[in-house]
């Protein structure tokens, strides 16, 4: 399942140190705006204990973690949604992610230029979030010049769905973003995805620290916390500088030495990649056994044949049933033979739901 959270934030905020410490691809880190150009990508990896419990168990011949992609989209300014700066290819790059990871400034340091000249993390996120607001008021206003007059001619379906498109645009011309507006019906939800909003993506904020500020925050933090409060959006602080020198130390020793004496208990990047996933509204299930211990991801409420699906579609075209083991069941009898001798593996069909951390194993005919 290639699914996307993309980085963006006014230039010079930490992106692309951020994508570094992320990914063993290597973004540009440079002390001046448009370092990043090209949108970098990189695969990383979903950190999950319960993948390494289920491997100690089973001695695998190999273990494949899940994976979210991440890209690294060059700096906005102001003027973006009208071609500003690098704004089109911009806004472009962000359309094709699922999610937005909105990185901020939080730290002061005369050494690193700010594009606006000072430190405001709440007056950044407005920059971007009015530059994403006007892009999609243009799309939401193209559209409804398109149903308005069926509109007006009395049908119906034509109607709900100018309904819709006005409550968006209201929403947008209120300085509100149109995750705001969530759609209500089918229709709505498939419009939804037809328009590929801007401001409809899932987003998280990311506090750039510096290091004396990482367990704690600071008042730019709790700035942001303010301005945020009503979006239903997640804040993480993070210190893209120091999560940098954490990946560059070769031992786990090492790193747990140098987590510890900031007073965290684990790396930044660890949770933020945990947030993106939760972000994407994402979970996990597991298969076991001698060859492979695997991570997969689904979204939630995918029934068992649609999790067989992500596996390959022949799974879900011939799901005949699913063996179903609890996480939790499995580490506490060690084995799936105990799991079976206690009655803990459960035998479900089509209309079963899959849970967090469920370990699986698909019966199918083709």
């Amino acid at each position: 399942m290639a699914l996307k959270c993309g980085i963006v934030g006014l230039p010079n905020v930490g992106k692309s140190t951020l994508f570094n410490c992320l990914s063993n691809a290597k973004a540009q880190a440079a002390n001046f705006p448009f370092c990043t150009i090209e949108p970098n990508v990189g695969t990383i990896t979903v950190p999950d204990e319960r993948l390494n419990a289920l491997a100690d168990l089973i001695n695998p011949q190999r273990i494949v973690p899940t994976t979210i992609e991440i890209v690294d989209i060059a700096g906005l300014v102001k003027g973006a949604s009208k071609g500003e700066g690098l704004g089109n290819k911009f806004l472009a790059n962000i359309r094709e992610t699922d999610a937005i990871i909105h990185v901020l400034r939080c730290f002061d340091d005369p050494n690193v230029v700010h594009v606006d000249g000072s430190v405001d993390p709440v007056r950044d996120k407005e920059i971007i979030d009015i530059e994403l607001q006007l892009k999609d008021l243009e799309a939401v206003e193209a559209r409804i010049a398109k149903v308005q007059r069926a509109a007006n001619s009395g049908d119906s379906a034509a109607k709900k769905i100018y309904d819709y498109l006005m409550r968006i645009k209201t929403a947008l011309e209120q300085g509100k973003s149109a995750r705001t507006c969530p759609p209500e019906t089918e229709d709505e939800e498939k419009l939804n995805g037809e328009l590929q909003l801007l401001t409809a993506k899932p987003v998280l904020y990311l506090c750039n620290v510096e290091e004396a500020s990482v367990a704690t925050g600071n008042q730019h933090v709790e700035k942001v916390r303010v301005a945020v409060k009503d979006e239903n959006a997640e804040v993480l602080v993070i210190g893209a500088a120091i999560e940098s020198d954490i990946a560059e130390l070769e031992t786990f020793e090492e790193r747990q030495m140098f987590l510890s004496d900031l007073g965290l208990d684990e790396p930044g990047v660890s949770k933020l990649i945990k947030a993106a996933y939760r972000l994407l509204n994402l979970q996990t299930y597991f298969t076991a056994g001698e060859k492979e211990v695997r991570a997969w991801t689904i979204h939630k409420g995918y029934t068992a044949p649609q999790a067989a699906g992500v596996i390959h579609t022949d799974f879900e075209k011939g799901f005949i049933r699913a063996e179903v083991i609890k996480f939790n069941d499995f580490i506490n009898f060690k084995s799936e033979a105990a799991v079976k001798d206690a009655g803990k593996l459960s035998v479900e069909g089509k209309e079963y739901i899959v849970q967090d951390g469920d370990v699986m194993h698909f019966r199918f005919n083709v």
